[in-house]
């Protein structure tokens, strides 16, 4: 289950809905004929291909995170100096033990009250996979999984059944940075993907060019959101909502640069694969036990 694109049309403050509305006036015009391009790509079947090849990228802009992930609309300094966090001695990545994971719910539970996350929008949410005997794949989750699965029937004889945790890949040959029209989307020196909302205009290229579903506009700000590890933890030295509210341990977070690190172990030595490889967008969520059946 990805995210939906629709938008719940909400009032927001006057102040809040001028600045957006003169934003998003000013650049329609240029931004119409960019988005017929990206339709064109897209329709041709080499958008994500192409773009992996580029090297033409928005410079990062470092900034401090706050509580609740969102991002100030004006600080320069990199995020999490006041604190003596040096993002440039880190390189994030995200493994889930497949094998493991029970379809709970509790991760997802966990980033809706941590990162505030209106209901029926996910930041991460679990997939069941069925699979019969005759390689026939029937894939549901409910509400995200925010409420665990129900038992269901497929009318099939069903010979495996696990539970796919996903989230946002934090590509490190991204298509949704190099395709914001303003910059709002961006690479951290540590190797996250996140959104600054003040300079975001809501166009949608961004949901539109991930391969994984895993942005959304929200419904009340009109601006592209999704999972950024909880940056405003992991800059403190915490783990991501999600990982720390798992009961068994499916889902691991942590840092490449360190050798001694368990996520950097676990990739250097044992069978991890990603989601969608042939896009080449080089995801840093890695997958253990993942089957050819999931995509």
């Amino acid at each position: 289950m990805s995210n939906l694109e629709s938008i719940d049309p909400r009032e927001t403050p006057d102040a809040t809905r001028a600045q957006q509305s003169s934003r998003r006036d000013f650049l329609r015009g240029a931004g119409s004929k960019a988005c017929g391009m990206v339709i064109a790509a897209s329709a041709g079947g080499a958008l994500f291909s192409g773009l992996a090849a580029q090297g033409d990228k928005p410079e990062a802009r470092p900034q401090d995170p706050t509580p609740g992930g969102q991002l100030p609309t004006h600080h320069t300094e990199v995020a999490g100096t006041s604190h003596g966090y040096q993002p440039e001695q880190h390189a994030y990545a995200y493994v889930v033990d497949i094998d493991k994971c029970i379809g709970c719910g509790s991760c997802v539970r966990a980033c809706e009250r941590e990162n505030n996350v209106p209901p029926h929008y996910f930041r991460t949410w679990v997939e069941r996979y069925a699979v019969s005997s005759k390689r026939q794949v029937d894939v549901d989750s409910p509400n995200g999984a925010r409420d665990g699965f129900p038992p269901t029937a497929t009318g099939r004889d069903v010979s495996r059944s696990f539970f796919v945790p996903k989230l946002c890949n934090h590509c490190t040959e991204t298509p949704c940075v190099q395709l914001c029209p303003v910059g709002a989307s961006y690479r951290t020196p540590d190797g996250l993907i996140l959104v600054d909302e003040s300079r975001c205009i809501g166009c949608g290229y961004c949901v539109q060019a991930c391969p994984y579903g895993s942005r959304f506009i929200h419904p009340v700000t009109h601006v592209a959101s999704k999972c950024t590890f909880c940056y405003h933890r992991i800059t403190k030295g915490l783990k991501p909502a999600c990982v720390g509210a798992c009961p068994v341990g499916a889902r691991k977070f942590g840092d490449t640069k360190d050798p001694t690190d368990e996520v950097a172990q676990i990739i250097a030595t044992q069978s991890v694969r990603v989601l969608k490889p042939e896009l080449r967008t080089e995801p840093n969520c890695y997958y253990l036990g993942l089957g050819m059946e999931v995509h």
